[in-house]
């Protein structure tokens, strides 16, 4: 009766096991939406190389991020030209998530300006180059919190457009590949860019979920 006992138990311990098991697999399977809410998300917060030095620089708390990064991806997810204040307060929230907490300043920046005559703020122009800033997401992790993605970041040049080449750059202004307009596509682009992953810039890109929502927590140079 007890080697029956003991049996049972030894049974059971390992039925508890696989079942943890199976389950923390499941919790870790990255579904297809996921992917793209994840992709679409960093889109909304990847900036420009020639305004903030850095299209996503590396931080380890959101509020100690890159101003000028901060600022220029409230201005590029604000769709109104003329706003209160209350709009840019909220549109940081609902970027960065409700751990930021740095003031937009009320005077205004190169961004965002403040007109005194309505009271109103506005969206003001930024110059930008023909190269386009990029990335692609080469890995992704689920945990309890949220994800750590790693993405590879890269560059096309469409400054000499006009003599029909097309060129890939890393974030070192270092040209890795060149190819004719007709076949610059963004298959064969990406392809380049995985075919050359060790001339490129890679990141760790945390983030943290709120419900369905996802944020930013920090970004990283992948050693």
């Amino acid at each position: 009766m007890k080697k029956m006992l003991a049996t049972i138990l030894v049974l059971l311990i390992i039925f508890i096991g696989m079942l943890i098991y199976r389950t923390s697999e499941k919790e870790a399977e990255i579904k297809i939406d996921e992917i793209n809410k994840i992709e679409n998300y960093i889109k909304k917060i990847y900036g420009w190389k020639e305004v903030s030095n850095e299209a996503l620089p590396e931080f380890d708390n959101i509020n100690n991020a890159d101003e000028k990064w901060l600022w220029g991806t409230l201005r590029e997810n604000i769709d109104d030209y003329e706003f209160d204040y209350e709009k840019i307060e909220s549109t940081a929230k609902e970027i960065f998530g409700e751990n930021f907490n740095k003031e937009y300043p009320k005077a205004g920046t190169e961004f965002i300006s403040f007109d005194e005559q309505n009271g109103k703020y506005q969206i003001k122009g930024i110059n930008i180059d023909a190269i386009s800033d990029l990335f692609l997401i080469n890995k992704i992790e689920k945990n309890k919190d949220g994800y750590v993605v790693e993405i590879v970041e890269y560059l096309v040049d469409y400054t000499n457009s006009e003599t029909g080449k097309i060129r890939i750059i890393n974030t070192k202004d270092e040209e890795v590949y060149e190819l004719t307009e007709e076949d610059a596509t963004e298959g064969n682009i990406k392809k380049v860019v995985k075919e050359n992953m060790d001339k490129f810039t890679k990141k760790i890109v945390k983030l943290e979920k709120d419900n369905d929502k996802i944020f930013i927590k920090s970004v990283n140079l992948k050693n």
